[in-house]
């Protein structure tokens, strides 16, 4: 099941935050660099977030979340793609991707992902997701950006 998350529910997002920074945590050994800002995230810094969230839930347990804004009428940008390792390479992060580009129907997609961070590269190229450039963070350290664009947002499911 996936349902939007909301943030005022304290117990929710403990989970949540335990989430995010169990997940970043690998993408911080697979990329070298434990300066990512959500692995340093605190409680009161996830509950004033002001991104939408979508929670993938197992059963009654949320496993993984995506956080995502609009940077203006025509564009979705995915800020955040979380799932829990202990359930990680089970579908659980395309699902949300599926749900998210199923409920947002814009014609531009925008990700952005450490260039090192295979398993999450290989997740949106998969999803026709184009690199766009690289920004380096830190030495030896470079971000990846995506963007994905459809000529007809109705046919956003399919993409």
């Amino acid at each position: 099941m996936i349902s939007p998350l909301d943030l005022s529910d304290r117990t929710l997002v403990e989970r949540l935050l335990a989430i995010q920074h169990a997940a970043y945590a690998v993408e911080a050994e697979l990329i070298g660099f434990d300066g990512i800002p959500p692995l340093q995230e605190d409680l009161a810094g996830l509950m004033s977030s002001t991104e939408h969230w979508l929670g993938r839930y197992d059963g009654d347990v949320l496993v993984g979340a995506v956080a995502y804004e609009f940077p203006d009428d025509d564009t979705v940008e995915i800020s955040r793609l979380i799932v829990d390792p202990s359930y990680a390479r089970r579908g659980h992060g395309r699902a949300l991707l599926d749900h998210l580009d199923q409920q947002e129907r814009r014609p531009t997609s925008l990700v952005s992902t450490g260039s090192a961070n295979t398993p999450a590269v290989t997740l949106y190229k998969s999803r026709g997701y184009a690199e766009t450039s690289r920004t380096t963070i830190a030495p030896g350290v470079q971000l990846t950006h995506f963007h994905r664009l459809r000529s007809d947002p109705a046919t956003a499911a399919t993409a």
